[in-house]
């Protein structure tokens, strides 16, 4: 049995799409045959994401366009989604990938840490699901993927706005998903643990200050407690992703998939 994603012709929004998970979740949608909008904040690693993305596979019939934008603003979180409208005329898949979180000790972290970390995740998420939800109900069919993070679920002392932010992201993942349901619009949860991107690497450093440790140290113990014993690929996370807005995962809505080497305890 091949697993055919049928996902040839659709188009998708990924947030956060010029770097990371968010550029090779784009990739993975453009090789598949998706028009893909990629929204960031850097114009110039937009610009260079839809380069990479385009000469990852030169010979395909889909199209991929960069939209400069700041999702903590409302009015960019519309421009988004009407110039995807204005560009192909429909929205099939949402990806919200965009966010950042300051790691650091408790007591040296401001309100503002915590702010930024809400305002841009997690309601940054929330306006576009709000945006993109009527264009999905009109054509009774939709899939959302959120990207959190295994923080939401197993909180760590150094990395608390980015743990709150992500655990009300899951909440709200799971309290929408019902609704949604009743238009055939899914929506499920990605949770990466440490994963091998640019931001991951910015998170080592504060966290590193923080303890008072080498970046070096800091990276050895942080694989040290991965079960695998390994980091993350984005591209792992990527091909998770295309598999939850395929129709093969056309029963999961609602669902929290974590993917950090068996790092996260529970049952």
């Amino acid at each position: 049995m091949s697993l055919e994603l049928h996902l040839s012709g659709k188009t998708a929004i990924v947030t956060g799409g010029s770097a990371g998970i968010g550029l090779a979740t784009a990739k993975a949608l453009y090789s598949e045959g998706v028009n893909v909008v990629i929204a960031a904040r850097n114009q110039e690693k937009l610009e260079q994401a839809v380069i990479d993305i385009q000469s990852s596979l030169p010979n395909t019939n889909a199209k991929v366009i960069g939209i400069s934008a700041d999702l903590t603003k409302a009015e960019d979180v519309e421009k988004v989604v009407s110039t995807t409208l204005e560009q192909f005329g429909k929205i099939d898949i949402l990806i919200n990938n965009a966010g950042s979180a300051k790691a650091g000790s408790f007591l040296e972290l401001s309100d503002e840490a915590f702010l930024d970390a809400w305002n841009l995740k997690l309601l940054g998420y929330i306006r576009l699901v709000r945006a993109v939800v009527p264009h999905l109900k009109s054509q009774h069919d939709g899939r959302i993927v959120n990207i959190i993070g295994g923080a939401g679920r197993t909180p760590r002392p150094n990395f608390l706005p980015g743990g709150t932010t992500n655990a009300a992201l899951l909440n709200f993942t799971r309290g929408i998903s019902k609704e949604l349901a009743q238009d055939n619009i899914r929506i499920n949860a990605i949770s990466p643990g440490l994963t091998d991107t640019e931001r991951a690497k910015t998170l080592a450093e504060q966290n590193a200050q923080s303890l008072s440790i080498s970046v070096e140290e800091y990276k050895a113990q942080a694989v040290k407690a991965i079960p695998l014993g390994k980091i993350v690929k984005p591209e792992e996370i990527a091909a998770l992703a295309l598999f939850l807005v395929s129709d093969l995962a056309s029963s999961i809505t609602g669902a929290e998939i974590q993917v950090d080497g068996g790092s996260t305890p529970g049952v």
